[in-house]
């Protein structure tokens, strides 16, 4: 299945999010890959918008799975300052679901 979620980035540290995800840590990138996450792009906004998409079989349970991993922790924790309104919780766990409205299949 396929997901869309967005965030917002504080704008004064965008471009050290960035930055900091154009060298996303191997282990993280292996641990989501382990716990089901794929096709997942981040795209950011001028002011700070940021949209993620993921595709999972079951994003509650890659959700679970990766919130139980050491590296994610880490990670989460190291993210956290970059966003405005997730009120104290993991980024990872702050993010509002977005509805698909339209999605254009390969087939007619």
């Amino acid at each position: 299945m396929r997901y869309c979620f967005n965030l917002q980035v504080r704008p004064e540290r965008m471009a050290e999010y960035v930055e900091r995800h154009q060298a996303v840590w191997p282990e993280m990138q292996d641990a989501l890959r382990a716990t089901g996450w794929r096709n997942y792009s981040l795209f950011l906004r001028s002011d700070g918008l940021l949209v993620g998409y993921v595709e999972t079989d079951d994003l509650a349970a890659a959700q679970a799975a990766i919130a139980r991993t050491e590296v994610n922790a880490r990670w989460q924790a190291e993210m956290a300052e970059f966003f405005t309104g997730i009120d104290g919780r993991p980024p990872d766990e702050s993010f509002v679901l977005l509805t698909e409205v339209f999605h254009l299949s390969e087939e007619k």
